[in-house]
């Protein structure tokens, strides 16, 4: 059975620490070395590796003090891009070991990744990111907060480049995640690209798949209009339902992901609006109950 983090008695301060001393320090990455377009087309073919399955993802290339490391992999950034390369060739040798159960889908440079690992110490949190200079980025931003806090910060958080919309099932299983955000994400304005959105009936069902029963998935935006989008999918969906609001006030992460991200301080910065909601996956275990879902979903999207 797979252990999370805190079942196999490990922290994110204490992680197998390196005994290398906390005097080694690295420069930050910069982000105008990093720079690209805001979006990219989804549809595009991307040459990047993927596993073949979840059992080809090997977690401890990202995680490596949470797997007994103690020299943070030799400080080797590992994020699936042209520099950081990774090879999906082989089984992970180690399978029983913690996987990651927060993503930030289009996590951009980091942002409310950072935010995240100061809320939850003993999950471990995974950023996705499309473009491959500002995965980069973020790979080295956490390599580097790293080596400079003595190897006591960001333990639980790394970055992987890849295609969200094609690959997720390639690397978490059934139940494994228990919170998703997606982040001032492409509005794709155009009706005909509606179907790029991030949020969308199709994903919905895939990200259920991997949601734990109760898991939750974020949503946060500054474009009304694709905040209503995704809202209406998301309250259409039968096995989605709207956390209430006192739950949602009380959600540190809310907090975080309207204000921690690079896109939420411009939005802030300019005085603009900004819309979020917060959603969790139903936790049916009757399995009559389960039939009328599907019943009703069947009849909704289908007939």
């Amino acid at each position: 059975m797979k252990r999370t983090a805190q079942e196999a008695g490990i922290s994110s301060e204490g992680a197998a620490a390196s005994e290398t001393s906390p005097q080694k320090r690295v420069n930050m990455p910069k982000k105008n070395n990093h720079r690209m377009h805001a979006h990219i087309n989804p549809f595009t073919p991307l040459k990047m590796p993927t596993p073949q399955n979840t059992r080809f993802a090997d977690w401890s290339l990202h995680y490596p003090s949470y797997y007994g490391s103690t020299d943070n992999n030799k400080d080797r950034i590992v994020v699936n891009t042209k520099h950081y390369k990774i090879a999906y060739e082989t089984e992970a040798s180690q399978q029983d070991g913690p996987t990651p159960t927060v993503l930030d889908i289009g996590c951009g440079y980091g942002g409310l990744m950072f935010e995240l690992t100061k809320i939850f110490k003993d999950e471990l949190i995974l950023g996705l990111e499309i473009r491959d200079k500002v995965a980069n980025f973020a790979g080295e931003k956490i390599n580097s907060l790293r080596i400079n806090s003595g190897y006591k910060d960001c333990l639980n958080t790394a970055v992987l480049r890849t295609n969200a919309m094609k690959s997720l099932h390639n690397y978490f299983k059934k139940d494994s995640l228990e919170k998703m955000f997606f982040c001032f994400a492409d509005p794709h304005f155009k009706k005909s690209n509606h179907r790029k959105r991030i949020v969308n009936t199709a994903l919905l069902t895939d990200y259920c798949y991997m949601l734990r029963p109760g898991g939750k998935v974020y949503v946060v935006t500054d474009v009304e209009d694709l905040h209503n989008w995704q809202v209406s999918k998301l309250e259409e969906h039968p096995m989605f339902e709207r956390v209430p609001e006192e739950e949602d006030q009380a959600d540190p992460c809310v907090k975080a992901m309207r204000e921690g991200t690079d896109e939420a301080q411009k939005v802030i910065r300019r005085e603009g609006n900004i819309w979020h909601a917060v959603f969790k996956k139903r936790d049916v275990t009757d399995q009559a109950q389960m039939s009328a879902i599907e019943a009703e979903y069947m009849e909704k999207f289908f007939d």
